[in-house]
Protein backbone atom coordinates (compact mmCIF):
# COMPACT_ATOMS: atom_id res chain seq x y z
CA UNK A 1 0.00 0.00 0.00
CA UNK A 2 1.01 3.16 -0.96
CA UNK A 3 0.59 7.10 -0.37
CA UNK A 4 0.08 9.57 -2.98
CA UNK A 5 1.32 13.11 -2.20
CA UNK A 6 -0.43 16.08 -4.83
CA UNK A 7 1.89 18.70 -4.33
CA UNK A 8 1.16 21.21 -7.35
CA UNK A 9 -1.24 23.56 -9.01
CA UNK A 10 -3.86 22.93 -11.22
CA UNK A 11 -4.32 18.93 -10.73
CA UNK A 12 -7.37 16.99 -11.24
CA UNK A 13 -8.29 13.54 -10.11
CA UNK A 14 -10.60 11.63 -12.07
CA UNK A 15 -12.35 8.00 -11.20
CA UNK A 16 -11.24 5.27 -14.37
CA UNK A 17 -12.39 2.16 -13.32
CA UNK A 18 -10.34 1.02 -10.54
CA UNK A 19 -7.90 3.11 -10.89
CA UNK A 20 -7.05 7.05 -9.87
CA UNK A 21 -6.26 9.09 -12.65
CA UNK A 22 -3.95 12.48 -12.51
CA UNK A 23 -4.63 15.63 -14.77
CA UNK A 24 -2.23 18.78 -14.92
CA UNK A 25 -3.76 21.46 -16.72
CA UNK A 26 -6.28 18.93 -18.71
CA UNK A 27 -3.47 16.39 -19.30
CA UNK A 28 -3.54 13.06 -18.27
CA UNK A 29 0.00 12.08 -16.36
CA UNK A 30 -0.73 8.25 -14.92
CA UNK A 31 -3.23 6.34 -12.84
CA UNK A 32 -2.69 4.52 -9.57
CA UNK A 33 -4.77 1.23 -9.02
CA UNK A 34 -6.94 2.21 -6.27
CA UNK A 35 -6.35 -1.47 -4.50
CA UNK A 36 -2.46 -0.19 -4.36
CA UNK A 37 -3.70 3.51 -2.45
CA UNK A 38 -3.80 3.74 1.15
CA UNK A 39 -4.34 7.50 1.30
CA UNK A 40 -4.19 10.59 -0.90
CA UNK A 41 -2.35 13.65 0.61
CA UNK A 42 -3.47 16.84 -0.72
CA UNK A 43 -1.39 20.39 -0.41
CA UNK A 44 -2.31 22.30 -3.49
CA UNK A 45 -5.93 23.25 -5.33
CA UNK A 46 -7.28 19.99 -6.54
CA UNK A 47 -10.13 19.53 -8.70
CA UNK A 48 -12.23 16.59 -7.83
CA UNK A 49 -16.39 15.54 -7.83
CA UNK A 50 -17.86 14.74 -4.73
CA UNK A 51 -18.30 11.38 -5.85
CA UNK A 52 -14.85 10.16 -6.20
CA UNK A 53 -14.43 11.53 -2.25
CA UNK A 54 -17.19 9.01 -1.60
CA UNK A 55 -15.36 5.95 -3.60
CA UNK A 56 -12.20 6.99 -2.02
CA UNK A 57 -13.79 6.70 1.57
CA UNK A 58 -15.81 3.69 0.79
CA UNK A 59 -12.61 1.79 -0.27
CA UNK A 60 -10.95 2.83 2.96
CA UNK A 61 -8.41 5.53 1.12
CA UNK A 62 -7.71 8.53 3.55
CA UNK A 63 -7.21 11.91 2.59
CA UNK A 64 -5.91 14.14 4.41
CA UNK A 65 -6.16 18.37 3.04
CA UNK A 66 -3.68 20.81 4.09
CA UNK A 67 -4.18 24.72 3.12
CA UNK A 68 -2.70 28.27 4.07
CA UNK A 69 0.78 29.44 3.51
CA UNK A 70 2.09 27.03 6.39
CA UNK A 71 0.50 23.42 4.41
CA UNK A 72 -1.28 22.88 7.81
CA UNK A 73 -3.70 20.00 8.16
CA UNK A 74 -7.44 21.69 7.54
CA UNK A 75 -9.13 18.28 7.42
CA UNK A 76 -9.22 14.72 7.68
CA UNK A 77 -11.40 12.29 5.37
CA UNK A 78 -11.88 8.54 6.44
CA UNK A 79 -13.62 5.40 5.58
CA UNK A 80 -15.72 3.13 7.56
CA UNK A 81 -14.28 2.59 11.15
CA UNK A 82 -14.28 -0.17 13.48
CA UNK A 83 -17.62 -1.28 14.45
CA UNK A 84 -16.65 -2.17 18.23
CA UNK A 85 -18.56 0.59 19.94
CA UNK A 86 -17.39 -1.25 23.58
CA UNK A 87 -13.83 0.49 22.51
CA UNK A 88 -15.16 4.12 22.68
CA UNK A 89 -17.26 3.43 25.92
CA UNK A 90 -13.72 1.69 27.56
CA UNK A 91 -11.96 5.05 26.19
CA UNK A 92 -14.38 7.25 28.51
CA UNK A 93 -14.12 5.94 31.52
CA UNK A 94 -10.28 5.51 31.34
CA UNK A 95 -10.44 9.59 30.90
CA UNK A 96 -11.68 10.19 33.65
CA UNK A 97 -9.64 7.37 35.72
CA UNK A 98 -7.08 9.64 37.50
CA UNK A 99 -4.76 6.26 38.04
CA UNK A 100 -5.05 4.90 34.55
CA UNK A 101 -4.10 8.65 33.18
CA UNK A 102 -1.29 8.85 35.25
CA UNK A 103 -0.40 5.36 34.24
CA UNK A 104 -0.46 5.83 30.68
CA UNK A 105 1.30 9.34 31.42
CA UNK A 106 3.80 7.92 32.99
CA UNK A 107 4.81 5.07 30.23
CA UNK A 108 4.16 7.99 27.08
CA UNK A 109 6.91 10.22 29.24
CA UNK A 110 9.47 7.64 29.66
CA UNK A 111 9.46 6.47 26.13
CA UNK A 112 10.05 9.67 24.91
CA UNK A 113 12.99 10.58 27.39
CA UNK A 114 14.47 7.19 26.21
CA UNK A 115 14.11 7.81 22.55
CA UNK A 116 15.72 11.58 23.15
CA UNK A 117 18.22 10.11 25.30
CA UNK A 118 19.07 7.30 22.27
CA UNK A 119 19.36 9.89 19.89
CA UNK A 120 21.51 12.46 21.89
CA UNK A 121 24.28 9.54 22.36
CA UNK A 122 24.06 8.24 18.73
CA UNK A 123 24.45 11.88 18.07
CA UNK A 124 27.13 12.26 20.23
CA UNK A 125 28.63 9.30 18.76
CA UNK A 126 28.84 10.67 14.88
CA UNK A 127 29.33 14.19 16.09
CA UNK A 128 32.73 14.41 19.24
CA UNK A 129 32.80 18.14 18.34
CA UNK A 130 29.93 18.89 19.83
CA UNK A 131 30.86 15.88 22.71
CA UNK A 132 29.86 18.87 26.07
CA UNK A 133 26.85 20.02 24.38
CA UNK A 134 25.23 16.89 23.55
CA UNK A 135 26.39 15.66 26.79
CA UNK A 136 24.93 18.17 28.83
CA UNK A 137 21.49 17.48 27.12
CA UNK A 138 22.23 13.71 27.63
CA UNK A 139 22.75 14.03 31.44
CA UNK A 140 20.08 16.69 32.16
CA UNK A 141 17.50 13.66 30.30
CA UNK A 142 18.77 10.63 32.40
CA UNK A 143 18.42 12.98 35.20
CA UNK A 144 14.64 13.43 34.11
CA UNK A 145 14.27 9.38 33.80
CA UNK A 146 16.11 8.60 37.30
CA UNK A 147 13.04 11.32 38.65
CA UNK A 148 10.43 8.77 36.66
CA UNK A 149 11.95 5.99 38.18
CA UNK A 150 12.47 7.23 41.53
CA UNK A 151 9.26 8.50 42.63
CA UNK A 152 6.48 6.35 40.36
CA UNK A 153 3.71 8.38 42.12
CA UNK A 154 4.30 11.67 40.30
CA UNK A 155 0.44 13.68 39.47
CA UNK A 156 -0.24 13.87 36.05
CA UNK A 157 1.05 17.49 36.30
CA UNK A 158 4.21 16.92 37.64
CA UNK A 159 4.60 14.77 34.68
CA UNK A 160 3.76 17.39 32.23
CA UNK A 161 7.03 19.22 34.10
CA UNK A 162 9.16 16.93 33.75
CA UNK A 163 8.67 15.79 30.11
CA UNK A 164 8.34 20.01 29.74
CA UNK A 165 11.72 20.84 31.36
CA UNK A 166 13.24 17.88 29.21
CA UNK A 167 12.18 18.96 25.85
CA UNK A 168 13.75 22.12 26.46
CA UNK A 169 17.26 20.61 27.25
CA UNK A 170 17.26 18.52 24.49
CA UNK A 171 16.01 21.22 21.72
CA UNK A 172 19.10 22.89 23.40
CA UNK A 173 21.07 19.94 22.81
CA UNK A 174 19.80 19.71 19.27
CA UNK A 175 20.92 22.99 18.19
CA UNK A 176 24.18 21.87 17.94
CA UNK A 177 23.82 19.55 15.01
CA UNK A 178 22.54 21.62 12.96
CA UNK A 179 24.95 24.80 10.40
CA UNK A 180 24.40 28.28 11.61
CA UNK A 181 23.17 29.08 8.59
CA UNK A 182 20.05 27.51 9.35
CA UNK A 183 19.62 29.87 12.35
CA UNK A 184 17.92 26.84 14.58
CA UNK A 185 18.06 27.86 18.34
CA UNK A 186 15.52 25.49 19.53
CA UNK A 187 11.92 24.70 19.23
CA UNK A 188 9.51 27.17 17.56
CA UNK A 189 6.19 26.76 15.26
CA UNK A 190 3.02 28.69 14.19
CA UNK A 191 4.77 29.99 12.11
CA UNK A 192 7.95 28.52 11.99
CA UNK A 193 11.03 30.72 11.97
CA UNK A 194 14.13 28.65 10.23
CA UNK A 195 14.23 25.83 7.99
CA UNK A 196 14.43 22.66 10.92
CA UNK A 197 11.76 23.71 12.29
CA UNK A 198 9.51 24.14 9.02
CA UNK A 199 10.30 20.82 8.24
CA UNK A 200 9.70 19.49 11.87
CA UNK A 201 6.33 20.69 12.02
CA UNK A 202 5.48 19.54 8.97
CA UNK A 203 6.58 16.31 9.67
CA UNK A 204 4.73 15.93 13.17
CA UNK A 205 1.32 16.98 11.44
CA UNK A 206 1.92 13.83 8.85
CA UNK A 207 2.66 11.53 11.63
CA UNK A 208 -0.38 12.74 13.58
CA UNK A 209 -2.46 12.43 11.03
CA UNK A 210 -1.33 9.19 11.24
CA UNK A 211 -2.18 8.60 14.45
CA UNK A 212 -5.27 10.09 13.70
CA UNK A 213 -6.06 7.38 11.10
CA UNK A 214 -5.01 4.68 13.51
CA UNK A 215 -7.07 5.46 15.99
CA UNK A 216 -10.28 5.69 13.61
CA UNK A 217 -9.25 2.52 12.31
CA UNK A 218 -9.17 0.82 15.78
CA UNK A 219 -12.30 2.01 16.83
CA UNK A 220 -11.16 4.98 19.48
CA UNK A 221 -12.14 8.25 19.50
CA UNK A 222 -8.88 10.78 18.54
CA UNK A 223 -10.11 13.82 20.62
CA UNK A 224 -10.33 12.21 24.06
CA UNK A 225 -6.66 11.40 24.93
CA UNK A 226 -5.30 10.66 28.52
CA UNK A 227 -1.79 12.95 28.68
CA UNK A 228 -3.35 15.95 26.83
CA UNK A 229 -6.06 16.81 28.51
CA UNK A 230 -9.15 17.85 26.16
CA UNK A 231 -8.81 20.95 23.82
CA UNK A 232 -11.72 22.29 20.90
CA UNK A 233 -11.12 20.68 17.76
CA UNK A 234 -7.65 19.25 18.91
CA UNK A 235 -7.28 15.07 18.07
CA UNK A 236 -5.69 14.60 22.09
CA UNK A 237 -5.06 10.47 21.70
CA UNK A 238 -3.77 10.98 18.51
CA UNK A 239 -0.85 13.71 20.45
CA UNK A 240 -0.39 11.26 23.19
CA UNK A 241 0.89 8.23 20.06
CA UNK A 242 2.83 10.91 18.66
CA UNK A 243 5.18 11.58 21.43
CA UNK A 244 7.25 8.73 22.25
CA UNK A 245 7.64 8.72 18.13
CA UNK A 246 8.90 12.23 17.92
CA UNK A 247 13.00 11.77 18.69
CA UNK A 248 12.62 8.92 15.34
CA UNK A 249 11.19 12.20 13.72
CA UNK A 250 13.62 14.41 14.95
CA UNK A 251 16.28 11.90 14.14
CA UNK A 252 15.23 11.74 10.16
CA UNK A 253 14.97 15.39 9.87
CA UNK A 254 18.57 15.61 10.95
CA UNK A 255 18.89 12.71 8.84
CA UNK A 256 17.84 14.98 5.75
CA UNK A 257 19.79 18.19 6.26
CA UNK A 258 23.25 16.03 7.73
CA UNK A 259 23.06 14.15 4.32
CA UNK A 260 21.95 17.64 2.24
CA UNK A 261 19.11 16.39 1.15
CA UNK A 262 17.70 19.69 2.34
CA UNK A 263 19.62 22.73 2.78
CA UNK A 264 19.26 26.23 3.33
CA UNK A 265 18.32 27.12 -0.30
CA UNK A 266 15.60 24.93 -0.67
CA UNK A 267 13.32 27.34 1.86
CA UNK A 268 12.08 31.24 1.45
CA UNK A 269 11.84 33.49 4.10
CA UNK A 270 8.95 35.86 4.76
CA UNK A 271 8.88 37.80 7.57
CA UNK A 272 9.06 35.88 11.14
CA UNK A 273 7.76 33.14 8.45
CA UNK A 274 10.10 29.76 7.06
CA UNK A 275 8.61 28.37 4.27
CA UNK A 276 9.68 24.87 2.48
CA UNK A 277 10.05 25.22 -1.22
CA UNK A 278 8.94 23.10 -4.46
CA UNK A 279 11.60 21.78 -4.93
CA UNK A 280 12.21 21.05 -0.93
CA UNK A 281 8.91 19.52 -0.60
CA UNK A 282 10.09 17.11 -3.42
CA UNK A 283 13.14 15.51 -1.62
CA UNK A 284 10.53 15.75 1.82
CA UNK A 285 7.99 13.78 0.83
CA UNK A 286 10.37 11.42 -1.50
CA UNK A 287 12.18 10.42 1.91
CA UNK A 288 9.00 10.66 4.35
CA UNK A 289 7.41 7.70 2.99
CA UNK A 290 10.22 5.23 3.48
CA UNK A 291 10.59 6.42 7.28
CA UNK A 292 6.80 6.65 8.10
CA UNK A 293 5.74 2.99 7.18
CA UNK A 294 7.49 1.63 10.04
CA UNK A 295 5.90 4.11 12.32
CA UNK A 296 2.31 3.49 10.69
CA UNK A 297 2.63 -0.12 12.02
CA UNK A 298 3.80 0.38 15.62
CA UNK A 299 1.12 3.07 15.68
CA UNK A 300 -1.52 0.09 14.20
CA UNK A 301 -0.09 -2.43 17.25
CA UNK A 302 -0.64 0.24 19.46
CA UNK A 303 -4.21 1.39 19.13
CA UNK A 304 -5.37 -1.99 18.47
CA UNK A 305 -3.83 -3.29 21.71
CA UNK A 306 -5.46 0.15 23.42
CA UNK A 307 -8.55 -0.46 22.01
CA UNK A 308 -8.59 -4.27 23.35
CA UNK A 309 -7.37 -3.26 26.57
CA UNK A 310 -9.96 -0.27 26.97
CA UNK A 311 -13.02 -2.99 25.94
CA UNK A 312 -11.90 -4.80 28.97
CA UNK A 313 -10.60 -8.08 26.31
CA UNK A 314 -6.69 -6.97 26.87
CA UNK A 315 -3.92 -7.62 29.83
CA UNK A 316 -3.81 -5.21 32.37
CA UNK A 317 0.26 -5.63 31.85
CA UNK A 318 -0.02 -3.22 29.28
CA UNK A 319 0.25 -0.36 31.82
CA UNK A 320 2.85 -1.84 33.50
CA UNK A 321 6.90 -0.07 33.28
CA UNK A 322 8.31 -1.63 30.95
CA UNK A 323 5.69 -2.92 28.85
Amino acid sequence: MSTLYLDRRELALKLEGRALAIYSAGERHGTVPLHLLERVVMRSAVSLESSLLARLADEGIAIQLHGGRFGGAIALIHGKGHGDAARRIGQYRAYVDGDWRRRWSRLLVRAKLKGQARLLRQAREARPDEHRSLTVGLERLNQALSHLAGDPGLSLESLRGVEGAAAAAYFQALTALFPPALNFSGRNRRPPRDPVNAVLSLAYTLVHFEAVRACHNAGLDPLIGFFHDLDHGRESLACDLVEPLRPWVDLWVWSLFRERQLTADHFEQTGESCLLGKAGREHFYTGFEPFARPQRRLLRRLTNRLAQVLAGRGQSAFLQEGA
